[in-house]
């Protein structure tokens, strides 16, 4: 259970998809521990209802993550609302439904890569500079997923998005660390927000989730906290030799 504290107090971050699941308890704990947060999400209900959690530190932004307008919109939010930007974490994604993979169609395989990977791209282009410009360099997130490092049947071009997010933390962590800009990314297991079926192409019922859940060691799924936490962590000060490093959240399952 989450508490107050101040771990990352004075410090400003941007949080994509943080309207529901992981970017909600991302965006969430991030203002818990001090943080100025701007919740940017496409879906301006479920981003509202976030920020409204706590007025005091968190406000909403609309946000498509495949548009360069929109970025560059949120960032100069950032600045002229709190004069300064210190962590971006890159948490927007999407997917198809598990199937073979002869049956995705263009336009699965498009949108997938123009969020998953594009956003990315597009935050490196508005982001970093401004991470640089400002002195005292910065911590980008990049949510990743285990699918990176093992990819299953059924989700092959949204695996190899994910590998692609992957590969290019490890490319940014290299490039600009010299400019105290760390980029790391958390790669979880499948959660129960409501996507069992969509990731594992079976019904979401009792025996389908036992019978997952008997290959993760720790006996049960990646809750929204767990990401959190660790997001919170390469966040934080007590983070701050953290680089280019791939943190994996799955309770053992990839052993």
């Amino acid at each position: 259970m989450s508490t107050q504290g101040s771990r990352l107090q004075g410090k400003v971050a941007i949080v994509t998809g943080g309207g529901s699941g992981f970017g909600a308890a991302i965006a969430r704990r991030f203002g818990e521990e001090g943080a100025k947060v701007i919740v940017a999400d496409i879906n301006t209900d479920g981003g509202e209802k976030v920020a409204a959690l706590n007025p005091a530190n968190l406000i909403f932004q609309r946000v498509d993550v495949t548009q360069a307008d929109d970025w560059k919109a949120v960032v100069d939010l950032a600045f002229s609302k709190f004069g300064r930007l210190d962590i971006l974490v890159n948490n927007a994604g999407t997917t198809y439904r598990n199937k073979p993979t002869i049956e995705v169609t263009d336009d699965e395989f498009e949108r997938v890569f123009n969020v998953n990977v594009k956003s990315i791209f597009l935050a490196g282009k508005i982001v970093l500079p401004r991470f640089i410009d400002q002195g005292s360099g910065g911590s980008m997130i990049n949510i990743s997923s285990t699918g990176a490092s093992r990819p299953r049947p059924g989700l092959v071009w949204y695996n190899a998005s994910k590998g692609a997010v992957t590969n290019a933390t490890k490319g940014l962590a290299a490039e600009y660390g010299p400019h105290n800009i760390r980029v790391n990314s958390v790669a979880p297991l499948l959660s129960g927000t409501g996507l069992f079926s969509m990731f594992t192409g079976m019904e979401d019922t009792p025996d389908n989730r036992a019978k997952f859940i008997g290959n993760v060691p720790l006996g049960r799924l990646t809750e929204a906290d767990d990401i959190a936490n660790m997001c919170l962590y390469l966040a934080s000060d007590e983070g701050s030799f953290i680089n280019g490093t791939e943190m994996v959240v799955d309770g053992g399952k990839c052993i």
